[in-house]
C-alpha cells in the first residue's frame, strides 16, 4: 500500500505542477511563462518526486512507464495493474485540485482545453492523428529508453533523476504543439475527466500510444543490454 499511495501522491504531483503550470501560468499577462517554463514544470514535477518516492516505488507516475519496466524485465506484470490505478487516481485528484485553482477567476473555461491533450482540431498546433500517433509513441519509447539507461545498476543513482527530469523536459519541448503531450495516460486522463467531450473520446489515442511507445522503448533497452 505505501508503493501505490507513493504513486498516487507522485502521479498528483506531476499533474497539479505540470499541467497546472499550462493552466494558470503559461499565458499570464507580461509574465507568462510559454511552452518553456511549462516543459521545465513537467520535469520538475519528475525529478522532486524520483528523490521523494523513487526509493519507495520506483517512481513510475505514468501507466506508459510501469508497462515499458514491464516489458524491459525492470517490474512484475503482477503489480502493473495496482500501479496504474493509483496514478489514475492520483493524477484525478491533481487536476481536481487545479480545477477549484483555476475557477476562481471568471474568465476560466474549462471547455477551452484544461490543457487536454488531442489531434486533429484540437492539436495545438492542428496536427493530423497520424502526426500525433508517431510522436506520442516515439517520444515515450524513447522516455523509456532513457529511463532503463538512468536506472542501470552500472549507472549513477545521482545522475537518474535529473537525466529522466530533463528527459521529460525534452520531449515537452518537442511535442507540446503537437499534441499538448502526453506521454502519460495517467495525465492524459486526469484532464480529460474534467473537459469532457471531445478530450474523452480522443483520449483512446493518449493510451493507446503511451502504452505501445512505452513497451517499445523497454524492449529495445533489453535487446542493447543483452547483446552488449
Amino acid at each position: 500500500m505505501g508503493k501505490l499511495l507513493a504513486e498516487a501522491i507522485g502521479t498528483f504531483w506531476l499533474v497539479l505542477g505540470g499541467c497546472g503550470s499550462a493552466v494558470l501560468a503559461a499565458a499570464y499577462p507580461d509574465l507568462g511563462i510559454g511552452f518553456v517554463g511549462v516543459s521545465l514544470a513537467f520535469g520538475l514535477t519528475v525529478l522532486t518526486m524520483a528523490a521523494a518516492v523513487g526509493h519507495i516505488s520506483g517512481c513510475h507516475l505514468n501507466p506508459a512507464v510501469t508497462a515499458g519496466l514491464v516489458a524491459g524485465g525492470r517490474f512484475p506484470l503482477k503489480d502493473a495493474l495496482g500501479y496504474i490505478v493509483a496514478q489514475v487516481i492520483g493524477g484525478v485528484a491533481g487536476a481536481g485540485v487545479l480545477y477549484l485553482v483555476a475557477r476562481g477567476i471568471p474568465a476560466f473555461d474549462v471547455a477551452a482545453g484544461f490543457a487536454s491533450n488531442g489531434y486533429e482540431a484540437h492539436s495545438p498546433g492542428g496536427y493530423s492523428l497520424a502526426a500525433c500517433f508517431i510522436v506520442e509513441v516515439v517520444l515515450t519509447a524513447m522516455f523509456l529508453f532513457v529511463i532503463h539507461g538512468a536506472t542501470d545498476k552500472r549507472s549513477s543513482a545521482i545522475i537518474a533523476p535529473i537525466a529522466i527530469g530533463l528527459c521529460l523536459t525534452l520531449i515537452h519541448l518537442i511535442s507540446i504543439p503537437v499534441t499538448n503531450t502526453s506521454v502519460n495516460p495517467a495525465r492524459s486522463t486526469a484532464t480529460a475527466f474534467f473537459v469532457g467531450g471531445w478530450a474523452v473520446q480522443q483520449l483512446w489515442l493518449f493510451w493507446v500510444a503511451p502504452i505501445v511507445g512505452g513497451i517499445v522503448g523497454g524492449l529495445l533497452y533489453r535487446c542493447v543490454d543483452e547483446c552488449e
